[in-house]
């Protein structure tokens, strides 16, 4: 006696059986990715909160160590040095970039030198020094800016201090503008927006920032055609230049002529006691 076979819809192996089963892998795989997302969810701002904390640890331990003396804890500033409640990142990340903080002692004028800082120091305090108020950021540079229009910002606002060749210049009150061959773009930018020193601070647009840097990245590598140009001095200074030597040159080739003319001369004879010559 043969057992019937199952009709559709009874049983374990019927279509409504597949699809339960189905249903239940994917309701199972639901649930892992669920329970895994969970646990791994919330590690990712966890470990983000917890880089930034160390960041900021490191910019208070350094801060505190080499700059509170001179400007306060909390950047209230004190006699041996102004405040940087308001100056931003872009004032903080010029002066520790180019060396010129912090100083050996207090009252000594900030000069351009080596940093001394890593990158990841100087961006740490940096950013805890832009949390004592709102100030500037480090500004940002487009490559390709108008050369033209650049030489006619620098001509009217920069070549008066700095040169018509960016070599730097003395402006007088024991002060000088530097030289801007090693300032890199981000810091010419970061320069015009803080000014340092005695110099002032200019609102370029993005445009017209962009063209000055192309313009004194230009000025690096730019021709000399008439010869050596002197710092760009000006044709006046060139041509001073040009009669001091002149003059030189002809004093000397006249002694050396004079000397070689009264060297192939014949010794003059000496008169006897006659008066004769002999």
């Amino acid at each position: 006696m043969t057992r019937p076979r199952p009709t559709i819809g009874r049983g374990t192996r019927g279509p409504g059986a597949a699809l339960r089963g189905y249903l239940a892998i994917f309701g199972g795989a639901a649930l892992v990715v669920l329970v895994v997302g969970l646990l791994t969810g919330p590690a990712l701002p966890a470990q983000a909160a917890e880089e930034g904390g160390a960041v900021r640890d490191l910019g208070a331990s350094l801060y505190l160590r080499n700059c509170a003396s001179c400007h306060g804890p909390a950047g209230e500033g004190t006699a041996n040095g102004p405040t940087l409640v308001g100056v931003g990142a872009a004032s903080a990340d010029f002066y520790l970039r180019t060396g010129r903080m912090p100083l050996g002692a207090p009252g000594q004028r900030p000069e351009r030198q080596d940093p001394q800082f890593s990158d990841e120091e100087i961006a740490a305090i940096v950013e805890f020094v832009a949390g004592f108020g709102d100030g500037p950021p480090i500004p940002q540079v487009s490559a390709g800016g108008d050369v033209h229009r650049g030489w006619e910002l620098y001509s009217a606002n920069c070549a008066a201090c700095h040169a018509a060749t960016g070599a730097g210049n003395a402006i007088g009150g024991g002060f000088a503008a530097y030289g801007l061959g090693r300032a890199d773009a981000t810091e010419i930018a970061e320069a015009m927006l803080v000014g340092p020193g005695v110099m002032p601070r200019f609102a370029w647009d993005p445009d017209e920032q962009d063209a000055i840097i192309a313009y004194v990245e230009y000025l690096r590598t730019s021709p000399s055609p008439g010869g050596a140009p002197l710092g760009g001095l000006g044709p006046v200074a060139e041509g001073f230049v040009a009669i001091v030597i002149g003059l030189a040159a002809m004093v000397l080739a006249a002694r050396f002529v004079g000397r070689r003319s009264h060297a192939g001369e014949p010794p003059a004879e000496s008169p006897d006691e006659d008066g004769a010559t002999a």
